[in-house]
């Protein structure tokens, strides 16, 4: 058996490991680096190491840094429930709007699960109290975040487009995060009429009294906020993802329900791990005030920081990850105990399997095996059925394992195909990029968990079969579509 092949071997041993036992795919890869690099290709430490992607490590730790303290001091929160105010009682509005945050969410960095953690939890609330489809709603959320996944920015698009640069390729980070924004939208559009949206445009608005957090806006019928729920959008406060370290705030006295007889049922209700009913977390309270979140000298100053950072990025060129680190020094500095709970946040499974992918990645380069895998596919002699291909690998492995990992292997695989410059590059990274994350609705991926756990009040079982359903439904389609729209017409 051939080197190259040995090394490909290992790679699906490790991605079936990493699937089937919830072992890091990072670890796995530093593992099989060193393995493969020792015994196969006669690397030392420093070939081994030659390919470990230091810019995008520290992309991936400043820009998730920066989020996390956002998180920690409840600048998320904010955001959240800001966005939630403005829909002013109109309930067909609200799974827009949940797209459209977690959309803005990883378009400024954040991590997709992470977004989807922070905003699913208030979601499927939403969706529990206005009788929304949660199908609806849960894909609405994970599609929103992959809307803005691929943002120059994002953790996503900064790995893609660091990969592409990395390899040599023509790139375009707008046709990158423009394909993703598109197709997602698409898909959301159709989602929303599939499943109930033209109904609930026919409910109107329900009454919103009180925009500004005084009395129990947005319940009818005698409903109220219960404890821990934001009185103008019936949200939990402080939802997001949990996490490790938090000190508990007291807790804020609770919403004075309109009618004793019908409270809020409490499995509506989703509190951060770590938080009492009515917390809002975080630097700076509520004044007292259950379920308004203010904005704090901390929260202004994380929001400032959030636009310096895409300022930075776009109007004047300068590294993501150094100036996410830089800005988020800053806050560390001016609000320390946020800090503190931040480094605990800060993504390290995520960075462990970047990392880990392209610095095995790194050693399939040093000993030849990308070269002889890109003329395999290319000796197929059909351009696009190779390229189709290589979009439904693409789906298929990211529906039951990373989205980005995949990625970091498949475009490095299609180097060599894509120099023949039969396909054009752009159109096929773009292609890839869409056909790996949108499957992310799978429920065995992590976007789909957050989902599935985070609907309250529904047939787990039931919920767990729509989701796997939608997403073979995604897997089939999309990267059909996906090729046919943005690598056929670049065929050269």
């Amino acid at each position: 058996m051939s080197p190259e092949l040995v090394s490909i071997l290992v790679l699906v041993v490790v991605f079936v490991i990493a699937t089937t036992r919830s072992v890091n795919m990072g670890a796995l890869a530093f593992a099989a680096a060193f393995g493969v690099g020792t015994l196969v290709a006669d690397l030392d430490a420093d070939g081994i190491f030659a390919g470990f992607p230091g810019d995008l490590f520290v992309v991936l730790v400043g820009v998730t840094y920066l989020f996390a303290i956002a998180r920690a001091n409840g600048t998320t929160d904010w955001l959240v429930h800001a966005a939630v105010r403005l829909v002013r009682g109109r309930v067909a509005l609200i799974p827009w709007v949940m797209f459209a945050l977690t959309g803005a969410l990883t378009a400024i960095g954040a991590v997709s699960p992470a977004a989807v953690a922070i905003v699913a939890p208030i979601a499927l609330s939403f969706a529990t109290r206005y009788a929304i489809s949660p199908l609806l709603m849960g894909t609405m959320v994970v599609h929103g975040a992959q809307a803005g996944g691929f943002s120059p920015i994002s953790i996503y698009g900064s790995i893609v487009n660091g990969i592409v640069e990395r390899e040599g390729l023509p790139g375009s980070e707008v046709t990158l995060f423009l394909a993703s924004l598109i197709a997602n939208l698409l898909i959301a559009g159709v989602l929303f009429a599939l499943f109930g949206g033209r109904k609930l445009w026919a409910r109107g608005s329900v009454p919103t009294h009180g925009a500004t957090g005084e009395g129990d806006a947005g319940f009818t019928d005698g409903e109220a906020p219960g404890p821990g729920t934001d009185a103008t959008s019936g949200t939990a406060t402080g939802t997001g993802p949990a996490t490790s370290g938090a000190t508990p705030a007291t807790p804020a006295t609770p919403a004075t329900p309109a009618t004793p007889t019908a409270p809020a049922s409490p499995t509506a209700v989703a509190v951060r791990p770590g938080r009492e009913a009515g917390d809002t977390g975080g630097t700076g309270d509520t004044g007292g005030t259950a379920g308004i979140i203010r904005l704090t000298p901390a929260r202004i100053a994380t929001l400032t920081a959030l636009v310096a950072l895409v300022v930075a990025v776009l109007g004047f060129d300068l590294d993501a990850g150094l100036t996410a680190v830089t800005l988020a020094v800053v806050l560390s500095t001016a609000w320390p105990d946020d800090s503190r709970r931040a480094v605990g946040e800060i993504a390290w499974s995520t960075v462990l399997l970047i990392c880990g992918v392209l610095t095995y990645v790194g050693v399939l380069e040093e000993m030849g095996t990308i070269t002889w895998a890109g003329e395999g596919v290319g000796g197929i002699g059909v351009p696009l059925l190779a390229a189709v291909l290589l979009c439904y690998i693409g789906a298929v492995v990211s529906a039951f394992a990373s989205s980005v990992g995949i990625m970091g292997a498949l475009i490095p695989l299609a180097v060599p195909f894509l120099a023949q410059g039969e396909i054009g590059a752009v159109g096929m990274v773009a292609a890839l990029a869409v056909s790996a994350t949108v499957v992310d609705v799978s429920p065995f991926s992590t976007n789909g968990a957050l989902v599935l756990a985070a609907a309250p009040d529904v047939d787990r079982e039931r919920f767990f079969r729509q989701l796997m359903v939608y997403g073979g439904i995604v897997v089939a389609a999309v990267p059909a579509l996906a090729w046919l729209v943005l690598v056929v017409p670049g065929l050269g």
